[in-house]
């Protein structure tokens, strides 16, 4: 073999290593991982939200329940009972369960004992449209989306606000603030864990919007990030968003598409990470719960 062909060879064969590293680093499923159906005893799931330990506890909102899922025996038990018909929930730095609570329009705050505290009722004297699901900042500052979806256990059959926005409370504050009102219909909602940066599906108009987040909490420079909607969404260690619907895509921080997940049901609600590494994706769909063990971590 002479110079020039050893020279041409040492290119290709970094060039293939080279390759072979970046595909490892993108890839966000662990290597032979299979979806797994937890429990599909249920009428609809939702909200997945991991609390310290990495157990994960969601919502059946058709029968006004949330259940909690222990990662170290794969087990599903009922957490509480007449639950506000809650929908999207996540737990604050003090390990109090906040819920959308979707019966009344309210956000509750649920501590270990199942005592609840009724953090917002209305938005300047008029009911919300149906709390759907929220984030909370580093702060301890909550977003949470307010679309419209007519419920068959309410009594109401139309708005009181007109608008569909995502509104924010400030830590101690009883008043909600709007910090977002020309979205068609806000639905999942995630922020990245330094708190600059939140994302938005308007579900309603088939994207998904990127903001940077002010001091005060309020949102700018508003940037579309992929024209696709999502019901519930979550975020792992390296900035990758999780959009749900059909199954769960997966695109990188600039919006890339890099992963589809395919789910054996006709609607993906939402997605959260759990178990004890954060290395668990555990998935609401229809009746259905389903893990699948990745190679990336979410983040608290």
């Amino acid at each position: 073999m002479n110079y020039s062909h050893t020279f041409i060879l040492a290119i290709c064969t970094g060039l293939f290593l080279s390759f072979c590293s970046r595909a490892q680093d993108q890839r966000i499923i662990a290597e032979g991982a299979e979806l797994t159906v937890v429990s599909d005893d249920f009428e609809f799931t939702e909200g997945p939200a991991a609390d310290k330990n990495g157990d994960v506890y969601f919502t059946d909102q058709p029968n006004n329940r949330i259940l909690k899922w222990t990662a170290k025996d794969n087990s599903v038990a009922v957490f509480m009972e007449k639950a506000g018909r809650a929908n999207g929930l996540y737990f604050d730095a003090e390990g109090n369960l906040v819920a959308c609570a979707d019966e009344d329009s309210e956000l509750w705050k649920i501590n270990g004992n199942k005592e609840v505290e009724v953090l917002v009722s209305d938005y300047k004297g008029k009911r919300l449209n149906g709390p759907n699901d929220l984030w909370i900042d580093p702060k301890g500052g909550i977003y949470i989306t307010d679309p419209y979806y007519q419920r068959p256990y309410w009594e109401r059959t139309e708005k009181e606000i007109a608008e569909e926005r995502v509104y924010y409370l400030a830590p101690g504050a009883t008043e909600l603030k709007i910090v977002a009102s020309d979205l068609e219909k806000p639905n999942g909602i995630i922020g990245t864990p330094d708190g600059k940066k939140l994302y938005v599906a308007d579900i309603g108009a088939g994207k998904t919007w990127s903001y940077s987040v002010a001091e005060d909490g309020s949102l700018t420079n508003k940037e579309l990030f992929t024209n696709l909607g999502s019901d519930g969404m979550t975020i792992d260690e390296k900035g990758n968003i999780y959009l749900t619907g059909d199954g769960v895509t997966v695109f990188n921080p600039e919006g890339k598409k890099i992963e589809r997940i395919k789910i054996d049901r006709d609607w993906t609600a939402n997605v959260t990470f759990g178990g004890e590494d954060l290395k668990t994706l555990f998935i609401t769909a229809m009746n259905s719960v389903f893990i699948l063990e990745m190679e990336v971590r979410g983040v608290r």
